[in-house]
């Protein structure tokens, strides 16, 4: 099943475009969408979920209209927002049973085997007496997760799932993802590189209300590779270098900045090839973006 996507937009009434002709092909597995804050993933995610209607595009999942067919889409569908509400002082089986009921899981019996199994399924049985609200952000988040998997849905949406998360909350939410992402469409959207470089075999990067790029992550590392350099330098050279060199990026080392350059051959003294990662072709193509909004 693939979800596709064609010449969707969105313009908000304060003028913003906050979609802008997005079309893209998304098949069975993990998809990452990749972008700064404001760069449009929460509006497309919105759209997909069926939260709000686009000016003008399609959304097709398989042969079901995503914008006619709401209803029907809904059964199917999982989406976990970046910010989602559950009452504190519930207990987190309580609360599941609640959602499934909502979901139309009648059936007691049923409805009890289900929410066993995702329970377990999101390694929270031993935590389902417990109040939500004593969750650590990585248990709501797989709460969330458990959510979403009431229906068996064929598309599942998640933005921004792991920002706050410390990393070994991080390693089991990814380690889950890509359990669930073997059955079914997975949309992530953030910000965050290194989720898109751990999880998604494709991915689109999205500044602005348009798709920069849509590729494999290996297939876009690899058209950087031989054209990275790096450098350690002083603060004061920084400037210097900003204003000689194409820098996709700094850091620091050892309380010194390690500028990385994209040059297609040696940029000069000091510089040492580096290995090309997904975050040197985001700032890249960032970068490029930002170019052609100056010079329009």
């Amino acid at each position: 099943m693939t979800l596709t996507i064609r010449n969707l937009s969105k313009t908000y009434p304060n003028g913003v475009r906050a979609l802008d002709d997005v079309s893209l092909n998304i098949p069975l597995g993990m998809f990452g969408l990749l972008g700064p804050n404001g760069a449009g993933k929460s509006t497309l995610m919105r759209t997909l979920a069926t939260l709000q209607d686009p000016d003008a595009g399609s959304i097709h999942l398989g042969d079901r209209n995503l914008l006619t067919q709401k209803h029907e889409v809904r059964r199917t569908l999982g989406y976990l927002p970046q910010e989602f509400g559950f009452y504190p002082k519930a207990k987190a089986r309580a609360m599941l049973e609640h959602f499934a009921v909502l979901k139309g899981l009648i059936d007691k019996q049923a409805r009890r085997k289900r929410v066993d199994y995702l329970l377990d399924k999101v390694n929270l049985s031993d935590a389902s007496k417990r109040q939500l609200g004593t969750f650590s952000g990585g248990m709501k988040q797989r709460f969330g997760i458990a959510v979403t998997l009431l229906s068996d849905p064929s598309l599942i949406i998640v933005d921004e799932p792991t920002a706050g998360l410390d990393p070994a909350e991080r390693n089991r939410f990814h380690n889950l993802l890509s359990e669930i992402g073997e059955e079914v469409v997975i949309i992530l959207s953030t910000h965050i590189v290194e989720d898109v470089r751990d999880l998604c075999p494709r991915m689109a990067i999205l500044d602005k209300g348009r798709i920069l790029v849509e590729d494999e992550p290996g297939a876009l590392i690899a058209e950087k590779r031989g054209k990275v350099w790096e450098k350690q330098v002083t603060h004061g050279e920084l400037a210097q270098h900003a204003s000689t060199h194409r820098v996709i990026s700094s850091r620091l080392f050892l309380g010194l900045p390690v500028i990385r350059v994209l040059a297609d051959c040696d940029p000069g003294p000091g510089f040492s090839m580096a290995t090309p990662t997904l975050e040197d072709v985001y700032f890249c193509m960032l970068q490029e973006s930002k170019n052609q909004s100056i010079a329009a």
